[in-house]
C-alpha cells in the first residue's frame, strides 16, 4: 500500500512572484501578529488547485441508492474545488475497464467499489502502478486492503446482516427469505450470511434478476405462495423492499417485510407500517467521505484508518419510532 506523501504539483513559481510573497511575509512579521491561524484548518478548506477525481460504481442506471452516493461526492467536490466524474456499469468488466480510462485519462485520484472485487484487482493495480491513490467505498469492505486500497469508506456487511438477524429474533420471527438480487455481490452475499449466522430462526436464500423489477415481484410472491410459513421477507435495496410489499399482496401472505438501504419512498413505506424497517448504511456519506478523503491526501498526506481499519457509515436501524428524525433528509434525496 502507498501511504508516502503524495506529489506536490505546484509550479514554480516567478522570481517576481517569490519576491511579492517575501514581501508578504515581512510585512506579517512585522505586525507583531502571529501566523499560527493562517496554518489552522489549512487542510479543510478548498484552494488547492483543481485536481480530477472519478467516482467509478458497480450501480445500476436511475437507481436512487446510487443518485445519493454521487450527490455526496459532488458536494465534497464543490467544497474541495474538484473536478468530479462519476461513471457507472453494473458489469463488473465494464467498471474495470471504466477505471482503465480513468487512469489513461490522468485522473489525481479514482474512488471504486469493489462488488466483485477479483474482476477489479487488474484494473486497481493499473491505477495504482500510475500513482493514482485509490479508496474504496459500498462494496469490498474485506479485499481493499488485500487490493492496496488508501481507505474504505462503508457498512461491514456481515456485521448489518448479523444486527438484522438479532432484530428478526426481537420481533419473534421465524423462518426468513433473505432475497439476493444480485448473485456473486459480495456486499449482498454477506448480508444474507449474517442474518443467517444471527437469526434464530430458518433463513432461506432466493435469487433474482434485479435489473426486472416485475420479475423479482413475481418471483418472491411465487415462494411465498410455494412456502406460507415464511413471515419475514428481507430485501436488499428500497425499491426491491417496495416491490416485496406488492409480492406480499399478491401472494395473500402475512410476512412482514424488512430492507436494507433508505430513500423517500422506503421512508413512507415505514411511517405506514408497509415495511417494518430499513438498515440505513448512509450512502450520500458514503460519497462524501470517498471524494474528500482523496482531496485530504493530495492536500495534506492524511488518510483515515491508518490504512488498516475502514470508516464505518451504518448500520443504524429506522423504524416507526425513529423515521421521523430521517424523512427531512430523505425528501431532500440525501438519506
Amino acid at each position: 500500500m502507498n501511504t508516502s506523501p503524495p506529489p506536490h504539483h505546484s509550479p514554480r513559481p516567478a522570481h517576481g512572484t517569490v519576491l511579492v510573497l517575501a514581501v508578504t511575509l515581512l510585512l506579517a512579521g512585522c505586525s507583531g501578529g502571529s501566523d499560527s491561524g493562517a496554518d489552522t484548518g489549512a487542510a479543510g478548506k478548498a484552494g488547492t488547485g483543481h485536481l480530477k477525481v472519478a467516482l467509478i460504481t458497480h450501480g445500476a442506471d436511475g437507481d436512487a441508492f446510487w443518485e445519493m452516493v454521487r450527490r455526496g461526492a459532488q458536494a465534497a467536490a464543490a467544497k474541495d474545488d474538484i473536478d468530479l466524474t462519476y461513471a457507472s456499469d453494473s458489469d463488473s468488466a465494464g467498471q474495470a475497464s471504466l477505471v482503465r480510462d480513468a487512469v489513461r485519462d490522468r485522473v489525481d485520484g479514482i474512488a471504486v467499489t469493489l462488488a466483485k472485487p477479483e474482476a477489479m484487482k487488474s484494473a486497481v493495480t493499473e491505477a495504482k502502478g500510475a500513482g493514482i491513490p485509490v479508496v474504496g467505498l459500498n462494496s469490498g469492505i474485506d479485499a481493499w486492503r488485500s487490493e492496496g486500497l488508501l481507505e474504505y469508506f462503508g457498512q461491514d456487511e456481515s456485521v448489518a446482516g448479523r444486527a438484522l438477524g438479532d432484530k428478526l429474533d426481537e420481533l419473534k420471527a421465524k423462518h426468513a427469505l433473505c432475497v439476493i438480487h444480485e448473485q456473486g455481490n459480495v456486499a449482498l452475499e454477506a448480508r444474507c450470511a449474517g442474518v443467517k449466522k444471527a437469526f434464530a430462526g430458518d433463513t432461506d436464500l432466493l435469487y433474482v434478476n434485479g435489473t426486472d423489477m416485475k420479475a423479482v415481484t413475481a418471483a418472491v410472491a411465487a415462494r411465498l405462495r410455494q412456502d406460507p410459513s415464511v413471515d419475514e421477507v428481507v430485501m436488499m435495496g428500497a425499491q426491491f423492499a417496495l416491490g416485496a410489499v406488492k409480492s406480499v399482496k399478491e401472494a395473500g401472505s402475512r410476512a412482514a417485510v424488512a430492507t436494507f438501504d433508505l430513500n423517500s419512498s422506503l421512508v413512507k413505506a415505514v411511517r405506514s407500517g408497509d415495511v417494518q424497517f430499513a438498515v440505513d448504511q448512509q450512502p450520500y456519506l458514503q460519497g462524501y467521505l470517498a471524494v474528500d478523503s482523496l482531496w485530504l491526501y493530495k492536500s495534506n498526506g492524511n488518510f483515515s484508518g491508518g490504512g488498516t481499519a475502514p470508516v464505518l457509515t451504518g448500520p443504524a436501524f429506522v423504524t416507526k419510532e425513529n423515521v421521523a428524525s430521517v424523512a427531512e433528509f430523505a425528501a431532500d434525496g440525501t438519506r
